[in-house]
């Protein structure tokens, strides 16, 4: 397939404005005495340790000579220490040393300070939409993309929080809901955490670190019936089998609790997630027409035996 002039030009227009708003053409990186490319070998070594120098050109792209100044740099700084690898002695390892790693985790801060002041002005959707796209840029370019690393963990302080806020600000760009939605999720995480109920639960999945997703399971109207409420995946992580996870892993919980039947209501508008609650054996019960969260709604009981 061939490429067009357009999308050259789009690409080369959005490389120059990006290496401009994270400062890649400063003399420091971040405020520091550091260039990019600097920064990009501390990072290396820090979370590697030792690296063959073989090894480090090449999975950055470096001409060898390139290379070879800045490690000549960070030993004239005492950054680093060099030393034959073993089984071969015509190849060196180079490791960072403490004061190397004390600058590194120096700059990294720095990094970390720029970019959250980079953010700062924007809104957490904004925020979300553009981090989205970044990672739908990686995906894309990506010719050896690593798979996302999925993990289901137990709430910790933040999340409550961060679970209210997001059900509000997807739900109302998403599907138009007022703020009434928001605040019944509210009452929901408020009463969860009032509870501190042991046949209570609540997961929050993580991909690669950052939050994509969350479900709860609460007791019901009688004691051997739980309820799946909150469930939510993030958009940029949707396609990673995560809602279907949170499922599995609520009806897990549901069990050993020992319920003997959970439901979950939903609307019908919400097909994903009424294409997982099917494939996790749940059948529909009733539905009916309402008027909540400023729309038109076809509301939707749910349940299977446990």
């Amino acid at each position: 397939m061939s490429t067009g002039t357009a999308a050259v030009q789009h690409v080369r227009a959005f490389n120059r404005f990006y290496t401009r708003v994270i400062g890649v053409l400063d003399a420091g990186l971040a405020g520091s005495s550091y260039t990019l490319t600097e920064a990009r070998v501390l990072f290396e070594l820090a979370d590697r340790g030792g690296v063959e120098t073989g090894d480090l050109r090449r999975d950055l792209g470096l001409d060898a000579g390139y290379l070879s100044r800045i490690l000549g740099r960070f030993d004239e700084r005492g950054l680093v220490e060099r030393e034959r690898a073993s089984g071969d002695g015509r190849k060196q390892v180079v490791r960072l040393t403490d004061a190397g790693r004390a600058t590194f985790r120096d700059l990294d801060e720095k990094q970390t300070d720029a970019v959250r002041d980079l953010l700062a002005p924007l809104g957490s959707g904004s925020q979300d939409r553009l981090v989205a796209a970044m990672r739908d840029v990686r995906r894309e370019l990506d010719e050896h993309p690593a798979p996302p690393a999925v993990v289901l963990r137990g709430l910790e302080p933040g999340d409550l929080g961060w679970v209210v806020s997001r059900h509000g600000s997807l739900y109302a760009s998403e599907y138009g809901w007022d703020g009434t939605f928001e605040t019944l999720v509210a009452g929901v995480a408020a009463r969860y955490a009032e509870a501190a109920d042991p046949r209570s639960a609540g997961w929050i999945a993580e991909v690669d670190g950052e939050r994509a997703g969350s479900v709860f399971c609460v007791p019901g109207a009688d004691e051997d019936t739980a309820v799946l409420r909150l469930l939510l995946v993030e958009p940029g992580f949707r396609g990673l089998r995560i809602g279907s996870r949170l499922v599995d892993e609520c009806l897990r919980f549901a069990r050993r609790a020992g319920f003997r039947r959970i439901t979950l209501w939903t609307v019908d508008l919400l097909d994903s997630a009424r294409h997982i609650y099917e494939r996790a054996g749940f059948h529909l019960d009733d539905e009916n027409t309402v008027h909540r969260f400023g729309a038109e709604l076809n509301s939707q009981n749910w349940s299977r035996a446990l």
